[in-house]
């Protein structure tokens, strides 16, 4: 979620960046899992898109939900733009187009994981029907155009939204239309940073394979079954992608501030408000140079807030987060979780993920990560498909859960989570293959009834 840090300590050198970075690192007893996912707000009566304004508009939903839970408000000029739980550290904010999330707490457990999830869904349904509001759990909406979807009002948007036609022809699909599902997890110390990283970047086209929830737009079949992923592919490469280097010799958090520092700014944000950047050096604002603000240092908070606006298959912050992934039906949520719990956090199914993928080489894992968006789990690497991958992986995360044995209230342990994707790969069709199967036949070539059956 984009939620901006506030830290006003400055940053005197790069190994300010470097130690802020490796501060994440933190013992394996307590490491911790997060989940965040995206939904599309939508009226039940016409299936319209949700305002900010207006009597049932999102301003209303955010509202109603702050009374019941108490959360703290988060404001942009005057504008009631999230909720910020009170000590877990949970939080629901906005994405540009009303896209609604759940930025879930560091917790212990994929259980724990699965019941946040579910409290969330309650509280918000409590207040949504009573608004006439629904949500829609695809990887991109379906129906409205770039023009007919909303625009939330928040300051850091209306930078981006300048900037993003600039250096690629999708980024305001990614922002307005897309949503999805991610996963958040730590590191003891710098290799095992590393090791997690490469494994998560060789995996999220698997990932997004599995995931695959997208292949309508503006009504329409897009020949995707990501269109999600495919709008990432052009819409600015000097922040997204692959990371190649992250494989090279002498990875590591320097190599990966010197990467963040050389990716363009897009704001600067001094008190209550945001100052244009857009296509700046954050070298520069480090030296007391940015021209948008001349003299002004860097800080904390302008790092923390820059790493949020760098978007690669997979992120390092203070932990990592997994992007690959479409949002789905609900299960979906606690099966990412799972998977990279079972392939993280055990010894052994880290080291046999990395196997997994040590043969891989960086023109390889583009390839597959080009072909995913259309082929999804018959797209190829190695000369296995993604489906082979897949189960591979799948049985590596699987016999993880189980070393771990974290159990929950019935008794089982966190594979229980992983069920669905076993499901996938054995039938070897991923969601929108259904939903397409179901748009040339039930629907009669109509995207409407995807509102009812992709609701959650």
């Amino acid at each position: 979620m984009a939620r901006d840090v506030v830290d006003s300590q400055i940053v005197d050198s790069r190994r300010d960046l470097v130690a802020w970075m490796e501060a994440g690192c933190r013992p394996a007893s307590e490491f911790r899992v997060g989940a965040e996912h995206e939904k599309f707000p939508f009226y039940k009566s016409d299936l319209g898109p949700v305002p900010y304004d207006g009597p049932r508009g999102v301003r209303a939903l955010l509202e109603g939900m702050r009374a019941r839970l108490g959360w703290q408000a988060i404001e942009d000029s005057g504008n009631l733009i999230g909720l910020l739980g009170a000590a877990d550290g949970a939080a629901i904010s906005l994405e540009p187009g009303g896209q609604f999330e759940l930025s879930g707490a560091p917790l212990s457990t994929v259980h724990e994981v699965a019941a946040e999830l579910d409290a969330h869904l309650k509280c918000a349904h409590a207040v949504a029907d009573s608004l006439g509001i629904g949500f829609l759990a695809l990887g991109l909406s379906p129906k409205w155009t770039l023009a007919e979807t909303p625009v939330m009002p928040k300051s850091r948007y209306r930078i981006m939204s300048r900037y993003m036609p600039k250096v690629g022809t999708r980024g305001l699909d990614m922002m307005f239309r897309t949503a999805t599902v991610q996963a958040n997890l730590d590191f003891s110390d710098e290799a095992d940073m590393v090791a997690k990283l490469r494994v998560g970047l060789a995996l999220q086209p698997m990932i997004t394979a599995l995931f695959a929830n997208s292949p309508f737009a503006d009504g329409r079949l897009t020949g995707m079954l990501s269109e999600r992923s495919e709008i990432w592919r052009k819409t600015d490469a000097s922040r997204t992608g692959m990371l190649p280097f992250a494989f090279e010799p002498g990875m590591g958090f320097e190599r990966y501030v010197d990467y963040a520092l050389d990716v363009p700014l897009y704001f600067v944000k001094r008190g209550a408000v945001y100052h244009d950047a857009a296509g700046a050096s954050f070298r520069d604002l480090l030296a007391g140079r940015l021209a948008a603000l001349p003299g002004e240092r860097a800080t904390i908070s302008d790092w923390a807030n820059h790493l949020s606006t760098i978007f690669p298959e997979a992120r390092l912050k203070r932990y990592l987060e997994v992007r690959g992934a479409d949002m789905g039906p609900r299960a979906s949520v606690p099966a990412l979780a799972a998977l990279m719990v079972g392939l993280y956090y055990d010894p052994d199914g880290l080291a046999a993920a990395g196997d997994l993928v040590r043969p891989w080489s960086a023109d390889e894992r583009q390839r597959m990560r080009d072909e995913v968006p259309r082929l999804g789990l018959a797209a190829r690497i190695g000369g296995r498909s993604l489906r082979a991958v897949a189960g591979e992986a799948l049985a590596i995360a699987r016999a993880g859960l189980k070393r771990r044995a974290r159990r929950g209230a019935a008794g089982d342990d966190e594979s229980t989570f992983l069920s669905p994707l076993d499901a996938l790969v054995a039938e070897g069709r991923v969601p929108a293959e259904r939903w397409i199967a179901r748009f040339l036949g039930d629907w009669g070539g109509r995207v409407d009834p995807v509102f009812l059956e992709a609701a959650i």
